[in-house]
């Protein structure tokens, strides 16, 4: 489900501030094999494994937010850090 793009223009990391990008298929398919195998931690430094449908990405590319029946939830808790995945900043 895509973000209108009026939303997107506003939306922003709530710990970095930097602009959201929706992740392309290929970050995310990159994204959830590493939740898959030895998962990634959130915000909280607690391990995630669970493979996400649809996210956001801060530009640098070190921060994933999960998209949930079309809301982004951002959340710093809830923020993945993407930070081991080589090349997923766009």
């Amino acid at each position: 489900m895509a973000l209108d793009k009026r939303l997107l223009d506003i939306l922003c990391c709530p710990s970095s501030k930097q602009p959201l990008l929706p992740l392309t298929s290929a970050q995310r398919a990159r994204l959830n094999a590493a939740l898959e195998g030895e998962g990634l931690p959130n915000g909280t430094g607690d391990i995630t494994r669970t493979p996400i449908a649809d996210g956001l990405i801060t530009r640098d590319g070190k921060t994933v937010y999960r998209i949930d029946d079309g809301i982004p939830v951002l959340l710093i808790d809830e923020g993945i850090d993407a930070r081991s995945i080589d090349a997923l900043a766009n």
